[in-house]
């Protein structure tokens, strides 16, 4: 498979610039968001990379395990695929991907026509709202799909791809009201009150059990 051919280094003695040899190449924040969902096969993550083309992914994917935030391993049987999963310093981009998604939130608006949508793209941004229901897992349903946050006691978060079994609390609620909470135009009890979400399990703050 013809590989793409890799930009060089910015030869800066820059912590920026040796971050963005790194993860600055198109593509690779994304491959690291769909990654930080949990292990996906080269065609899942082809299939929710709408553009991505063939080429370009499989070089990226060599890049990242090269760099060492990424790695490749055999499902155990009866699977006979092989999986891309990050490394612990692969998933220490979380916290880069959150400032990102903030910065960028404004600039979200209504998706566009010809804007590809995955319910699981909102999870980051939601992060923070979703913090504050405290310990447990959190199964959030859009109409676009489902995903699930975990909080951990000690305030850490991480997201995963589709639902789970037997979550602590499970929200419905829309894009739109997703985008209003990302932005903090709304919070997480203001949205459950108005009818815009819907929470079971546990109340936000501010609003009754």
């Amino acid at each position: 498979m013809p590989r793409q051919p890799r930009r060089r280094s910015y030869d800066q003695h820059c912590a920026a610039a040796r971050a963005l040899d790194l993860v600055g190449d198109r593509w690779t924040l994304l491959v690291v968001r769909e990654l930080l969902a949990g292990p996906r096969r080269y065609t899942d993550l082809h299939a929710d990379l709408p553009g991505v083309s063939t080429d370009m992914l499989a070089g990226r994917l060599k890049d990242m395990e090269g760099a060492g935030l990424a790695t490749r391993r055999r499902l155990p049987p009866p699977a006979s695929a092989s999986v891309y999963e990050l490394t612990p310093r692969g998933r220490e981009l979380l916290p880069v991907l959150r400032t990102l998604a903030a910065w960028g939130a404004p600039d979200l608006g209504e998706p566009r026509p010809t804007d590809a949508v995955r319910a699981h793209w909102y999870a980051i941004p939601l992060l923070d709202a979703l913090a504050e229901l405290g310990p447990g897992v959190v199964q959030v349903t859009l109409d676009e799909g489902e995903f699930h946050v975990r909080i951990e006691v000690d305030g850490g978060v991480s997201y995963g791809d589709g639902g789970v079994t037997a979550p602590d609390a499970r929200l419905r609620t829309d894009t739109a009201t997703c985008r209003a909470l990302a932005t903090g135009e709304l919070t997480l009890g203001e949205a459950v009150a108005s009818g815009r979400a819907a929470l079971e399990g546990v109340a936000p703050a501010g609003v009754p059990a």
